[in-house]
């Protein structure tokens, strides 16, 4: 090996090896960065959408609570006036109260 063609050789072999080697690692590298950029993006894009949804579930929920709360209060306030009893309408049998 003491033919400096073929040592040349061998080195700029090893150097292109070693470069192309060097080359493909920083695009894989890269490539997972950006991968895991555009994932991250993505999952704080769908939980902006999800407490977007989740949000306006909550909302008619509310609704429809605060409406079975009036419709309870209705109720009561129907059964408590059925239950007290009627006021005579006459305060004397036979005379009429009649507003003039």
């Amino acid at each position: 090996m003491s033919d400096p063609g073929v040592v040349l050789l061998a080195m700029s072999a090893g150097a292109v090896t070693v470069l192309s080697i060097r080359t493909i690692a920083n695009a894989f590298v890269r490539r997972r960065t950006e991968d895991r950029r555009i994932a991250e993006a993505t999952g704080t894009a769908v939980s902006d959408e999800r407490m977007a949804r989740l949000e306006a579930a909550v909302e008619s929920i509310a609704i429809e609570v605060e409406r079975i709360s009036e419709g309870q209060r209705f109720t009561t306030r129907l059964l408590t006036e059925q239950s007290q009893p009627l006021k005579p309408m006459l305060a004397r049998p036979g005379k009429f109260d009649t507003p003039h």
